[in-house]
């Protein structure tokens, strides 16, 4: 339903700029977003809910394409996928980037071609091997010397698939420990310290019916500097330039992963996409004619920076706690549908929706309904200090490893993603019921 009234005038106080674009303040404490007031949107759905600004993706997915016009940009679909998701990404010219078989299959099931996704995973099971050699996924990216030789014997004597090597560059980058994917103490790809990366790529190069066309990296997440980029790039062109000299062997692809860094709250760094992507080229293109390569085509994998700030996820307060000196503030989801503060100390900014306060504001815990102390969504965070059950609280930059970390914890049910776009909303993935655990449940 399209907002019919004239939104207020921002002032200093009302920082939205981690919000969707689209975002505007209504009278009386509203909020809408693509259009649509975000009360509207808890009256019609209920909470918790997941709103989608799909102007806001499209938009981003557009910005990478603007930024980054020679290089492959695949859309990191672990962030979230769902088959509207696919459908934008690929009308906006983007690749994509999955998992697992459940991944490549729903993509592939929502028209997707599959000769422009990339399947990763450091332990691929078989039932990924096979859906991808099935479907004719693109490339697949090994991570491990056993998978050389499954993948192959899959293909068979007479088949063809196009591989990349994930290498490990010795590069640490991203938010958190539990982030940062570009170290030799983590489970993720091979190392050329080592000698694992070589050997692997020897390996590859040895077998006719793989074709490695290019080295793979992915050095964290949410990383808001250039520098580390511009440190791995080299050290892949080094690697790159090894592979020439050895094996005679000039590889055309570049992949330098995600991992863009984004604000969760006003005053949060973030990554400047023009200046990576300038300096990226640059430092390839230096580093390239310092050894004599052929430069090859870039990649890049954004997820977190394309879906995370599109989102905003809906809670209704269910209870307001006085503990001592601390305020809780409990709301009807938690850590089912948002981990990320309970697995890297994640912080968000929630925001009262729906009615005018004038009381002064207050530090206060969000939590969660779970039967876990860790189950806080939002701590030390100011809001009103007359708070109370019933009201309805917004929280931005929802858009990204929440739905697709979500669980069954409690059997809540996972909530429902709701997209909005010039002022209609719409259900793309439906709230999870009790008759989908029953259903589920088949034993006696």
């Amino acid at each position: 339903m399209t907002i019919a009234a004239l939104p207020e005038i921002l002032t200093g106080a009302d920082d939205l700029s981690p919000w969707p674009a689209s975002t505007t303040l209504l009278p009386h404490g509203g909020l809408a977003v693509g259009g649509v007031a975000l009360t509207e949107i808890a009256e019609r759905f209920d909470t918790p809910a997941y709103v989608l600004d799909e102007g806001e993706v499209r938009g981003r997915c557009r910005t990478y394409r603007d930024v980054f016009p020679d290089a492959e940009v695949l859309y990191a679909a672990k962030a979230f996928l769902s088959r509207a998701m696919v459908r934008w990404v690929r009308e906006e010219g983007l690749g994509l980037d999955v998992c697992s078989a459940g991944e490549l299959e729903l993509a592939v099931t929502a028209g997707f071609p599959p000769e422009r996704m990339v399947l990763h995973g450091n332990a691929k099971s078989p039932r990924d091997i096979a859906a991808a050699l099935r479907l004719g996924v693109g490339r697949i990216v090994i991570d491990s010397p056993s998978e050389i030789a499954r993948i192959a014997a899959a293909v068979g004597p007479h088949g063809h698939q196009k591989v990349m090597v994930r290498v490990v560059p010795g590069v640490s980058a991203g938010g958190h420990d539990k982030i940062r994917t570009g170290t030799e103490d983590q489970k993720f790809g091979l190392s050329p310290a080592d000698g694992g990366a070589q050997h692997a790529i020897a390996r590859i190069l040895s077998q006719p019916q793989l074709e490695l066309t290019g080295l793979h990296c992915h050095i964290g997440s949410q990383i808001t500097e250039v520098k580390p980029y511009l440190t791995a790039l080299r050290r892949m062109v080094g690697l790159m330039a090894h592979v020439r000299d050895t094996h005679g062997t000039a590889l055309p692809e570049l992949d330098m992963g995600g991992g863009h860094g984004i604000a969760y709250r006003p005053g949060d760094p973030v990554l400047d996409l023009a200046l990576l992507a300038r300096q990226l080229r640059g430092e390839l293109a230096e580093s390239c004619a310092a050894v004599g390569l052929t430069v090859p085509r870039l990649v890049i994998e954004p997820g977190r920076a394309i879906a995370g700030p599109a989102g905003v996820a809906l809670y209704r307060v269910l209870a307001v706690k006085h503990t001592g000196e601390r305020v809780f503030v409990a709301v009807d989801g938690g850590m089912s549908d948002n981990p990320r503060p309970a697995l890297y100390g994640a912080r968000y900014a929630p925001r009262l929706v729906g009615r005018r306060s004038a009381a002064g504001s207050r530090t206060t815990t969000v939590v969660g309904r779970h039967c876990e102390a860790g189950d806080v969504l939002a701590a030390d965070v100011e809001l009103p200090g007359d708070i109370h059950p019933g009201d309805l609280l917004a929280v931005p930059v929802a858009g990204a490893y929440q739905l697709s970390m979500a669980s069954g914890y409690n059997m809540v049910g996972r909530p429902p993603v709701i997209a909005v776009h010039e002022g209609s909303a719409r259900v793309l993935v439906r709230r999870e019921t009790l008759d989908d655990f029953r259903s589920r449940d088949i034993g006696r």
